[in-house]
């Protein structure tokens, strides 16, 4: 847009337009400078969006809803702030906690199961829920541990309900015949590239207690 053949193409034909012209020369300055202004406010514009943001422009989303970043890294804190404006407007109800995990972790609602646990046949529980189905994939790729999940879902939920179990199973699975071969389950190769993934491990010793 701001280019210096486009702006040299604005001036009269009475003015030397060629590269090398003193004139062009001056203009490709000024045309430089415009360019990272330019490219200075797509940026702005941007980091509206919660999904582009970075640093400063999300701790200015965090003070607007009443969510301080604490330790979280970009990408996790991303996570706290739409878990944070979703739960706001959340009811309490299953369909209601699914709706704010999905918006979290940026997952079809789909992908998460929950359950009340008073009916449970292993381990029946009164004013509980059960996690059984959660896209674990996601969560680890935002860094955010599993206790630290919880505690977004135990808000969600209504006054005097517990998170009793979240699952978080992976894809990892032996075959049922020898010949059996399935690149997303079974063993993987050195790169990473095929394999099934275990399920969550939490680590003590590496828990960071967020500000949820």
């Amino acid at each position: 847009m701001f280019s210096t053949k486009l702006i040299m193409s604005r001036f009269a034909d009475y003015f030397a337009k060629h590269p090398t012209s003193n004139l062009s020369k001056l203009i490709s300055i000024f045309s430089d400078e415009l360019q990272v202004l330019q490219k200075t406010n797509e940026t702005i514009l941007e980091w509206r969006d919660i999904d582009k943001a970075q640093g400063k422009a999300l701790d200015l989303v965090g003070e607007n809803v009443n969510q301080p970043r604490g330790k979280a890294s970009d990408e996790v804190y991303r996570i706290l702030l739409k878990s944070k404006i979703a739960r706001n407007m959340s009811d309490g109800s299953i369909n209601a906690i699914i709706h704010v995990i999905s918006i979290a972790l940026s997952t079809d609602p789909s992908a998460i199961k929950i359950v009340e646990k008073w009916n449970d046949f292993d381990d029946p529980e009164p004013a509980a829920i059960k996690v059984i189905e959660l896209p674990l994939k996601t969560m680890n790729k935002a860094g955010l541990d599993p206790t630290n999940f919880t505690r977004i879902v135990q808000c969600t939920v209504a006054a005097g309900i517990k998170v009793g179990v979240i699952e978080l199973s992976g894809t990892f699975e032996f075959g049922t015949t020898a010949m059996e071969v399935d690149n997303l389950k079974g063993f993987g190769n050195i790169n990473g590239t095929v394999g099934g993934y275990l399920g969550a491990v939490l680590i003590p010793s590496t828990f960071e207690q967020l500000p949820i």
